[in-house]
């Protein structure tokens, strides 16, 4: 699967909002709103999960390298992932929504 392809436009499933694609050279895989995903993938970029639970942004992770990410969880099976934050671009993830998931870091 292309980049392109795998960067389009969705509806949230949790929340409802419109969520753009991304303009950063990177792929949209969770809402910027409520920071909800679904579980398609059993690594990065694959996929390849028959699941499609919703995924609930549980915590936030420093990464040296990839810089700040969202810990998930899936409802349904409880899988856990994590995917780096979406900045510098349209509709960029709610910092006050990662903030509050990082616990009293960001007071």
């Amino acid at each position: 699967m292309s980049r392109k392809t795998e960067n389009t436009a969705f509806t949230c499933l949790h929340c409802g909002r419109q969520v753009l694609p991304l303009t950063n050279g990177s792929f949209r895989d969770h809402c910027p709103f409520c920071l909800y995903s679904l579980h398609v993938d059993e690594e990065v970029g694959d996929r390849m999960s028959g699941c499609r639970g919703l995924r609930e942004p549980v915590g936030v992770l420093f990464h040296s390298k990839k810089g700040y990410q969202i810990r998930y969880r899936c409802q349904k099976c409880g899988h856990e992932q994590v995917n780096k934050i979406a900045q510098d671009t349209v509709q960029p993830d709610d910092m006050n929504r990662i903030c509050s998931l990082m616990k009293n870091v960001c007071v």
